[in-house]
């Protein structure tokens, strides 16, 4: 006779139990799955908020308290769908930007983007070290001292470095923003009128404000960051599987660098605007500015945003223009790779962190104007980047199944064509 076998009796708590594990179970590994991708995108839209994009900011607030609040729906709309694709062709095509433009639009082409790509992120990179001496200045250290100081610094970390811990180091860095909210909470902004600002649009006929409008678009949305975030997508390792979260990756990277923008705008508006300091010349004039109007921490911690998103940037940009210039002209690049596998990379990025902080040193250097060159540059390439990556991200051969949507598409080219036009209204104005 076969011995029976009997499934022991579930309790009645057990299956809820059991599925409750099975939930979290599900979650933790989605998380770890995240986290394996975290990285790139984040690290972009952060670094966006550097020295420029900080007095970008403040300038905004100072002259036209909460009303320009509006402007950062639509760019940040707009840097999630651009940001997107960039992710998206490296994750798909294991390429960096670069790389695409010289295989399907050829050499010419490549050659004049990353001239220009060059020249702006060049004078992007003084203002990088422009911003650290300001930010600092105000703790009393002297810029010949600061600025060599933090050149040396971040070089060794970078070109010692692999990509993973540098990463790291990076995200690390990237979280010091919060210094901006807290700072807006201290300088007690009106939140009513800010939040109806944020919705609700207004539009002034004045020259300024669509100078200011253009430059909190210009420096949301910047050429390098593209090429950069599809270069560390291609390093990193992340395929067709990983896309999708990587994705997440980016969305929440845009969210949070536009969201530090509004507490940053919104601190600006509520000390600034109403004392009557309408123009400034740098961010550490706005921290210093709200000293005496929000208080000593609000300022020390406008100042350490300061000083960070220098530290960042600096790291960043001569990263991401040495990744964009060897790509396209095909030598060899990355983090990863020694100096003596990658010497043009290294090398390039050397001369661009030595160049680039050396230029700050030179007595009475006029910085704003190559702060505005800068945002000339960037104004005049973003453009044609737009049209090269709009060109590459739905060409079958080359994305196949992961083709924009005509959503994707539609913010993409109005993105574009509404940029060209602030662009050609901007070098008219100057």
């Amino acid at each position: 006779m076969a011995l029976e076998t009997q499934t022991p009796p579930v309790a009645a708590g057990e299956r809820p139990r059991r599925r409750r594990a099975g939930f979290w179970s599900s979650w933790r590994f989605r998380l770890v799955a995240f986290l394996a991708v975290f990285g790139p995108g984040f690290i972009t839209a952060n670094v966006d908020n550097d020295p420029g994009g900080i007095l970008t900011y403040s300038q905004a607030g100072a002259k036209f308290g909460y009303i320009l609040l509006w402007t950062l729906i639509p760019t940040t709309i707009a840097l999630i769908v651009v940001q997107e694709m960039a992710a998206r062709m490296g994750a798909v095509t294991g390429k960096g930007l670069s790389d695409l433009i010289r295989e399907e639009f050829g050499f010419r082409w490549t050659f004049f983007a990353m001239l220009v790509l060059g020249m702006a992120d060049f004078s992007n990179i003084v203002a990088e070290f422009a911003g650290m001496a300001s930010g600092m200045g105000i703790f009393g250290v002297s810029k010949y001292l600061a600025v060599p100081l933090g050149a040396i610094i971040i070089w060794t970390v970078v070109i010692r470095g692999t990509y993973g811990p540098v990463e790291r180091l990076l995200i690390i860095f990237s979280m010091v923003y919060i210094a901006y909210p807290v700072s807006a909470f201290l300088a007690h902004p009106h939140w009513i009128s800010a939040l109806h600002n944020t919705f609700v649009p207004i539009v002034l006929s004045k020259q300024d404000y669509y100078l200011v409008v253009l430059g909190l678009i210009g420096t949301t949305i910047t050429p390098w960051m593209q090429f950069y975030l599809q270069a560390s997508v291609v390093e990193k390792g992340i395929g067709k599987k990983e896309y999708s979260l990587s994705r997440w990756d980016v969305i929440i990277g845009c969210i949070i660098t536009d969201v530090v923008a509004f507490f940053i705008v919104a601190a600006c508006a509520a000390t600034l605007y109403p004392a009557g300091i309408h123009d400034i010349s740098d961010a550490a004039q706005a921290a210093l500015a709200l000293k005496p109007l929000a208080g000593h921490y609000a300022s020390l911690l406008f100042a350490l945003g300061l000083v960070n998103a220098a530290v960042l940037s600096a790291a960043i940009l001569p990263l991401a223009t040495s990744y964009n210039i060897c790509e396209g002209l095909g030598f060899e690049s990355g983090v990863n790779k020694r100096f003596g596998e990658a010497p043009v990379f290294y090398w390039l990025y050397t001369c661009l962190i030595a160049f680039g902080a050396g230029v700050v040193l030179v007595p009475h250097l006029p910085l704003i104007k190559v702060i505005l060159f800068s945002q000339v540059a960037n104004g005049i390439l973003l453009p044609f980047v737009l049209v090269f990556m709009l060109i590459l991200v739905n060409r079958k051969e080359v994305m196949g199944e992961y083709r924009n949507s005509r959503l994707a598409n539609g913010i993409a080219w109005t993105t574009s064509i509404v940029i060209v036009g602030l662009t050609i209204m901007m070098i008219a104005t100057l």
